[in-house]
């Protein structure tokens, strides 16, 4: 058995997974996420804002603490799209790596996608996966990641799309606006036409979705009364019925979606974004797997993804 830590930093929220691994298995010792927005104006000015990085930071050192408390004996820390994109990364990644003493990793998309593969199969039946190919998606705050494989991945591709980008690039209105909505879902499918030629989607059997804002719009689907991770994961739900979450949930002003229980408020104003974009990548798997005697009709959610990935590798 080894303890070790993950810590990954995304455009929206940075989390941590202190596990145990044994025999390449997981077993959650501390599992937490803080909403700091670290990529906050980095689409229009390609540097990290002084007000993010410090909350950052400063939830950074908390999980440091919590690392030595727990006595963890491998770290990894890996930030992703914001901070590929920051000509300042250096003012982040300088006191990350002091705090933490080990040296954080910037993750291209490729190899993102690929611990998110891993990360949101580790639960799954292992024999399932050899049968068939599935599509993991993982939605995140700044890119997007289509990994396609059974096993292990066969072809990746990573989008400049998330709920954050898109939300700042677009939206000023509440509740959006038919502009913005048309805005946002250009923006996706024009990633997806380069994506696809990438990423076979049509041979794939299944699609599971991973991150919060797939996690937040299955609550919805779900009609939670709370946010419930056991309820959440592994959830097998038509894809039409989120489809109607997605809607929903765009049309909603922003007052109507702060109030639903299972929202994060970290999240309440860059999910209406993040559902236009899980509804546009839901109808483009529908549509590509139309006709091949295996459309995709159901959409799966994991609450295991990059954060998983990367403590497995550790073990």
């Amino acid at each position: 058995m080894t303890r070790v830590a993950a810590i990954d930093c995304g455009t929206n929220s940075i989390r941590l997974l202190i596990a145990d691994v044994t025999e390449g298995r997981l077993t959650d010792v501390v599992r937490t996420l803080e909403v700091v927005r670290l990529g906050q104006g980095v689409d229009r000015t390609g540097r990290f804002a002084p007000d993010a990085l410090a909350r950052t930071l400063a939830v950074t050192r908390r999980y440091a603490d919590l690392c030595t408390e727990h006595g963890v004996e491998r770290l990894r820390f890996v930030a992703t799209s914001a901070t590929r994109d920051a000509t300042n990364r250096g003012d982040f990644l300088g006191p990350v790596r002091e705090m933490l003493g080990v040296e954080p990793e910037v993750l291209e998309g490729r190899e993102e996608a690929e611990l998110s593969f891993r990360g949101a199969l580790s639960v799954l039946d292992p024999s399932a996966t050899e049968r068939e190919l599935r599509l993991v998606i993982d939605l995140g705050g700044g890119s997007t990641e289509l990994v396609l494989g059974g096993t292990s991945p066969v072809s990746a591709f990573s989008m400049d799309v998330g709920c954050v980008r898109l939300t700042e690039r677009h939206v000023t209105a509440d509740p959006l606006s038919t502009l913005e909505r048309d805005a946002l879902a250009h923006d996706v499918r024009s990633a997806l036409e380069e994506a696809g030629r990438v990423v076979d989607v049509s041979a794939a059997s299944a699609v599971l979705g991973v991150a919060g804002t797939v996690t937040t719009i299955t609550a919805h689907a779900l009609r939670l009364p709370s946010y419930d991770p056991a309820l959440i994961s592994g959830a097998r739900l038509p894809l039409e019925l989120v489809l109607a979450a997605c809607d929903d949930l765009a049309r909603m002003p922003r007052d109507q979606r702060a109030a639903l229980p299972f929202m994060h408020e970290g999240r309440v104003d860059v999910i209406a974004a993040g559902a236009v974009i899980w509804a546009e990548l839901l109808r483009f798997v529908r549509d590509r797997t139309a006709g091949t005697g295996r459309q995709v009709t159901e959409v799966i959610t994991s609450e295991h993804d990059i954060l998983d990935g990367v403590a497995l590798a550790l073990g």
